[in-house]
């Protein structure tokens, strides 16, 4: 009896296994299929997966030299906003030791 059971197991675990598998299969094609009817609606076949994909790496390089640039602008702001009060308490501590 405990043989019968035991093989039993381990067909009902194999036949799990394989419809987990089967499912599995099923999925990643219909995303598949998803994927690709989204991108050919924005006029995007399959040939064109190299393009896409170095218009993406152009957008990327593009937008961290956005952020580049805005902070070297940003440091420069601050930069010059310091000079100037330095200048003007330079100035202020000369007129008062001047007199």
């Amino acid at each position: 009896m405990k043989i019968l059971d035991e093989e039993i197991r381990v067909i009902v675990a194999q036949t799990l296994a394989e419809q987990q598998k089967v499912q599995q299969e099923s999925v990643d094609a219909i995303v598949l299929k998803a994927v690709a009817s989204v991108l050919a609606s924005f006029g995007i076949e399959d040939d064109d997966r190299k393009e896409l994909r170095a218009d993406f790496q152009h957008l990327r390089r593009w937008r961290k030299s956005v952020e580049q640039a805005q902070s070297y602008t940003f440091k420069a702001v601050i930069t010059v906003i310091a000079t100037g009060l330095m200048g003007a308490v330079w100035l202020g501590v000369k007129v008062v030791l001047g007199k």
